[in-house]
């Protein structure tokens, strides 16, 4: 979910003429901060995970000062002399969607899937910053990207709950007792990606891109129940997460 929408938006970008340097320099503030965020949850005790000891804070600040210097240095050098100023606007939406999800976490196992897909917003960020950079500017391409990013993001992380919670479901009726929203999901997406694709507001290849998860959801109320078993079930999803990648590249690339 943040590595495919950044490869995308630098992808895209780069293609139309972007420069590949600040892509770079976007790539490792990403990376920094992606994993500064853990350590930084443990502090302030907001994760599954939190400090308790003298020892455990020592540990932890041990790895936030390096990983806040390299972000920090890297996105002076992204914003020297008045570049990529666009990209503040996506990173406060992003920040904002990544405090919603805190919110929400603390709302309880209720509020889990929805915390998920908040934090799936943050994360496909990456697309719109990658291609802002490459290209050096924050149009409607960049914002197209995102959203379906999102909405990709979004139709998988719904798909592996009701994985896990219809292992046991083996008839017609108990899946769709399960998955009902899942299913008007799908029918919504499609229906939505009909639409913004023939009036021209996304590349007509995007079905062609989201054609592939689509398909597996609905399929997947067809199919014999199947043992679960959760690597292939990850291994699976980043297949589609590569294909998707490519596919909605080439969407975007040769767009009219």
């Amino acid at each position: 979910m943040l590595l495919f929408p950044l490869a995308t938006g630098a992808a895209v970008g780069l293609l139309a003429g972007g420069r590949i340097a600040p892509v770079l320099l976007l790539t490792t503030t990403v990376l920094a901060l992606f994993w500064i965020r853990t350590p930084i949850e443990s502090w302030l005790g907001t994760g599954a995970i939190r400090v308790l000891t003298r020892q455990e804070r020592h540990l932890v600040r041990a790895i936030i000062l390096p990983l806040a210097t390299i972000s920090a240095v890297t996105l002076c050098v992204l914003f020297w002399q008045g570049k990529n100023r666009e990209l503040v606007w996506v990173g406060m939406m992003a920040a904002t969607a990544f405090v919603g999800q805190m919110a929400l976490k603390r709302m309880g196992r209720a509020a889990r899937m929805a915390a998920e897909m908040v934090g799936a917003l943050a994360l496909t960020a990456t697309a719109p910053a990658a291609y802002c950079v490459a290209r050096g500017r924050l149009d409607e391409k960049a914002w197209a990207l995102w959203l379906v990013n999102w909405l990709f993001a979004a139709d998988q992380i719904h798909f592996v709950w009701l994985r896990i919670r219809g292992a046991r479901a083996s008839r017609f009726s108990e899946k769709f007792t399960l998955g009902w929203t899942f299913l008007a999901g799908n029918i919504f997406l499609g229906g939505l990606l009909i639409i913004a694709c023939h009036f021209d507001w996304l590349p007509e290849l995007t079905l062609l891109a989201f054609a592939p998860v689509l398909l597996r959801g609905f399929t997947w109320f067809a199919r014999k129940p199947q043992p679960i078993v959760l690597r292939r079930l990850g291994w699976t999803e980043l297949a589609h997460g590569l294909i998707f990648s490519v596919l909605l590249t080439a969407a975007f690339s040769f767009a009219r």
